[in-house]
């Protein structure tokens, strides 16, 4: 597949990793989703942060596509704080522990303010031979933010952080052109939020038989809270979750290797949460040889997708999960491809374009 990349795409990109986001904290990544949306169609927002697209051409008469990414990212939340002003905290997902320890995060604070600070340990110096065998990080509970604090005052009057605040990785995006390598955080699941909106904007002037609803949903990464709302708010016939997927390739057996970047998009057949619709599974696999665009499937035995709210909520909607390859998800620091995101939009594209309503039914 012969890929450009398009710098609109890339800034899209880049300003949607960048965004804060936690579970629960969407606001920032939502306005950014609102300004790249606005001449899609109809947009709004509910109160749990999930943002709504319906494009301008629906009819209100076709079955209804949805396109569903989530907008959280994997997070923290102030716990309390310290006598010396240091700050414990909870996970807002799932992190990878071990890849805490001495990264930069921003606490937002009363004021609105995204205050600087460090993930921090015990400095090895004072650490007894067992916790060093156990390793800094191993036990996310004995770590603290520090922000540059001296006492619990300081921290409350001067730095004016609350117990309750979120807090998010300080990572920037990169894009090395020349070996087509985008470096950043929270591609999980902003990549795909991304993937909708090019998907819907090359759509615009198709005549289509569905009505496509992007949804951009919130809190999946504490239980695909969002997704639920969502689906029974939309109703829809037919779904596609976009995923940012953890990559498989630098650890794996060469033959076990089932999502690796510059492969094009991953379609899982099972994972933790869910069996994807197989019907619907073929059916995209056939487009996509037929079209002539990479894809790579999966039989995964961990992880989940806001596809389990699709497929065992409402209905039961068939559903099939888009997953653009990233290597180390739940982690400050991840890598992908935009070879990967081209392939991903395509494909979506081909799918909306060759879905009705006899087909729906044939799923």
């Amino acid at each position: 597949m012969e890929c450009k990349v398009d710098p609109k795409s890339l800034q899209m990109i880049k300003e949607l990793t960048e965004a804060f986001g936690p579970s629960g904290f969407e606001d920032d990544a939502v306005e950014v989703i609102k300004a790249y949306t606005k001449d899609l169609g109809e947009g709004h927002r509910d109160s749990v942060m999930n943002y709504f697209v319906k494009a301008a051409k629906n009819t209100g008469t076709k079955p209804v596509f949805m396109l569903d990414a989530h907008t959280d990212e994997v997070g923290m939340m102030v716990h309390s704080i310290k006598p010396n002003g240091m700050l414990r905290f909870i996970q807002l997902g799932g992190w990878n522990a071990g890849s805490l320890v001495s990264n930069k995060v921003r606490v937002r604070n009363a004021d609105g303010e995204y205050i600087p600070g460090i993930i921090a340990s015990k400095p090895v110096h004072f650490m007894t031979e067992a916790e060093k065998a156990k390793g800094p990080g191993s036990d996310t509970a004995s770590l603290i933010i520090d922000i540059g604090s001296t006492s619990y005052e300081e921290t409350v009057n001067v730095f004016k952080i609350r117990i309750g605040e979120p807090v998010c990785p300080e990572t920037f995006f990169e894009y090395d052109e020349k070996h087509d390598v985008m470096l950043g955080k929270a591609f999980d699941d902003r990549i795909g939020a991304a993937v909708i909106i090019d998907t819907m904007k090359r759509l615009a002037n198709e005549d289509l038989k569905v009505d496509v609803t992007g949804v951009f949903s919130s809190q999946e990464e504490i239980g695909s809270r969002g997704a639920q709302v969502a689906v029974n708010a939309v109703q829809p016939d037919v779904a596609i979750c976009f995923e940012g997927c953890p990559a498989d390739d630098t650890f794996t057996e060469s033959y076990a290797i089932q999502t690796a970047l510059k492969k094009g998009p991953m379609l899982r057949f099972i994972d933790k949460s869910c069996l994807t619709n197989p019907r619907f599974q073929r059916f995209a696999l056939d487009l996509a040889e037929k079209c002539g665009l990479p894809v790579q499937t999966s039989v995964r035995e961990g992880g989940g997708t806001n596809a389990r709210m699709t497929t065992y909520n409402y209905q039961g909607i068939p559903t099939i999960v888009i997953g653009v390859p990233v290597r180390y998800t739940h982690a400050q620091n991840c890598i992908m491809s935009y070879y990967d995101y081209e392939a991903s939009v395509r494909l979506a594209v081909e799918i909306v374009k060759a879905m009705d309503a006899d087909t729906i039914a044939s799923f």
